[in-house]
């Protein structure tokens, strides 16, 4: 918990004072996307988080919406494991703690975000 207690402000800061668009940026590319020229699952997260620290949400979705939903997901997918459970998130946990979706979602959405046809074409970073 103190690791993350330090690396996440840490991490907003880079987010703030970098600009992962710009070259020279301290972030690393994707080597996925340099081998095969090709999107990964992550491709444009690191883009969608400096588009989220500057309050553009929209511009964050379209680097890479299925990493923006799962963001939000880990802290509930955290407490929920740690215990905390209420009724009304149950219908909610029962999905997405369930192995099954993530072995369809993520190699899903990989495929998808690589097609080079609208609608898929939306899920390529922007």
């Amino acid at each position: 918990m103190a690791g993350m207690a330090v690396a996440i402000p840490a991490g907003v800061a880079l987010l703030w004072k970098f600009d992962p668009n710009v070259a020279g940026n301290p972030f690393p590319p994707c080597m996925f996307y340099a081998i095969t020229g090709h999107y990964c699952i992550g491709c444009g997260l690191t883009r969608a988080l400096h588009a989220l620290v500057h309050g553009d949400v929209l511009g964050a979705l379209s680097m890479n919406p299925l990493g923006l939903i799962v963001l939000g997901l880990i802290p509930l997918m955290t407490l929920w494991s740690a215990g905390w459970q209420p009724r009304w998130l149950q219908p909610l946990m029962r999905w997405v703690m369930e192995p099954k979706l993530w072995l369809v979602l993520l190699p899903s959405y990989w495929i998808a975000r690589n097609l080079p046809w609208f609608p898929f074409t939306l899920l390529a970073p922007g």
